[in-house]
């Protein structure tokens, strides 16, 4: 039995090692670390503190990603709160990972790609400046809902990619794309392997709340609060812009 008890032990220890939990709540100004990556050239967007929840408006069909991470990120969840406020035309809530320069794997709720009455749950890989994109699942959902908070969750584990909307399973794991299989892509893409993790809309004013992210090499950092209410509106003007 102590051998047991010791093995697991040391289980435990080398697991905590090497797992940990990233949570962003914006109970204050403190965007360290934070990356925007828009389509193309496309202007960066207006992302604002409001009462401890960071507040973005994009009125195009654009997306703009707020990202963190590095290379060494490979399997981890990924999931937030989101409350849509407005609607501008077609749009998208998304949330992304294994972002490398402006490579991303990234899912959508909405019209954003496909305009129409109804929404769709829409997995890519690809390049934000380029032209070009993986097509990895669609399925038909629902738009969420506007002044509701919904929850956003990604997984990406090895080859494969899982996506939820409220704790629905939306998207069974579906294998991400090898773009060695691909020759013509890979001057376009980095392999989508690594990297770090993000969301963003288009299309959409809406606020986000309570970033989590867990698994290997994530950083130990933040935990979630109860947050004061009457808080001051604070605007990031120097948020970095990824080139």
């Amino acid at each position: 039995m102590k051998s047991v008890i010791i093995t697991m032990g040391v289980f435990f220890l080398t697991c905590s090692a090497w797992a940990g939990t990233f949570v962003e709540t914006f109970d204050n100004k403190d965007l360290e670390g934070w990356k925007e990556i828009v389509w193309h050239d496309e202007a960066p967007g207006s992302w604002e503190n409001v009462d401890g929840e960071l507040h973005v408006g994009n009125n195009d069909g654009f997306l703009r990603l707020l990202t963190i991470g590095d290379k060494t990120w490979r399997n981890y969840t990924v999931e937030f709160d989101v409350k849509p406020l407005k609607k501008h035309g077609s749009g998208s809530i998304a949330i992304a990972a294994r972002i490398r320069g402006t490579s991303v794997l990234w899912c959508m709720i909405g019209d954003a790609l496909l305009p129409g009455p109804e929404a769709r749950a829409i997995c890519y890989g690809g390049n934000l400046h380029s032209n070009t994109l993986l097509f990895i699942a669609s399925k038909r959902s629902s738009f969420l809902k506007l002044n509701k908070w919904s929850t956003l969750k990604l997984s990406v584990q090895e080859n494969n990619l899982t996506f939820w909307i409220n704790g629905e399973l939306l998207l069974d794991p579906m294998e991400i794309p090898d773009i060695k299989e691909f020759p013509a892509l890979i001057k376009e893409f980095t392999d989508f392997s690594v990297g770090g993790a993000g969301f963003g809309v288009s299309g959409y004013t809406a606020r986000f709340d309570n970033i989590t992210i867990t698994g290997e090499g994530i950083p130990n950092k933040g935990g979630l609060a109860v947050k004061p209410n009457g808080k001051i509106a604070t605007t990031w003007g120097e948020l970095k812009v990824n080139p």
